[in-house]
């Protein structure tokens, strides 16, 4: 099954759907994907995000692997979904980080690792987007992992009946493949994650877990498209742009 998240052409309310080829079903009716507008595909309590799962990612930026999951959050708040514009923060170095992101299914805690495929109710593709200059000073990494924009996430959740590991991700910016691995070279399992996570953190329905990102990180720029595809899973696809004047000057209240 693939599940999506969605806003109709003539509605301003957000729908959820089972796309089937080129149709949604949801409520009972039935919505041309071609006419919708595809949203970010669930809405999680929070995202729990793991830094350097792959040995070679860890090696290019010049950290060791660690020996225990490490963890940190992105709000809700930086979520957006397929299409949706990235903005980028007044950075001079902002990172695309393509990444497989597990959608829980369940309330759940205290997971063992034998039992944790239980608790998932699919995958989608995320971009970990990233300010570099922030993350070199701010040690929780909250201005460098939190921005608003910076959880690219969806097209999909594929159900995990329909897809197993390993799972191939690729990242192509504007059009040139820059990442290109798969899941069998994480260092912490799927399982060993939400089995760590839980461990101490109660995971909601919809909460969504990034499992890390491959070596091949780079640079973003203003008018760039950048893709995120897992085989089996689909293509997000997002332009980054510089913030517009009238966000920088006027509040939001």
């Amino acid at each position: 099954m693939r599940y999506v998240r969605f806003l109709p052409s003539e509605g301003k309310e957000p729908l959820a759907g089972k796309l089937c080829g080129q149709q949604i079903i949801a409520s009972r009716q039935n919505y041309a994907l071609s006419q919708v507008r595809l949203l970010a595909p669930c809405t999680p309590t929070k995202i729990i995000c793991l830094g350097r799962n792959y040995a070679a990612h860890a090696q290019e930026l010049g950290n060791e692997v660690p020996v225990r999951p490490l963890l940190f959050f992105k709000p809700p708040s930086a979520i957006i979904g397929p299409e949706d514009d990235i903005i980028l923060p007044p950075s001079p170095h902002v990172d695309y980080e393509a990444e497989l992101a597990i959608v829980i299914g369940c309330r759940c805690r205290n997971v063992p690792a034998n039992k944790a495929m239980n608790v998932i109710s699919g995958y989608t593709c995320m971009n970990d987007v990233s300010d570099r200059e922030a993350q070199g000073w701010d040690k929780n990494w909250v201005r460098a992992k939190g921005f608003d924009t910076s959880a690219p996430l969806g097209p999909v959740i594929i159900t995990k009946d329909e897809i197993q590991e390993p799972f191939h991700i690729q990242l192509r910016l504007n059009g040139e493949t820059r990442q290109d691995a798969t899941t069998s070279q994480l260092i912490f399992s799927i399982p060993e994650i939400i089995e760590e996570i839980t461990s101490f953190m109660t995971l909601e329905e919809g909460d969504v877990i990034a499992t890390g990102t491959p070596s091949g990180v780079g640079p973003l720029s203003s008018g760039d498209l950048v893709e995120v595809e897992i085989e089996g899973i689909g293509t997000l696809r997002n332009r980054v742009c510089s913030p517009a004047k009238e966000i920088i000057d006027e509040p939001i209240l």
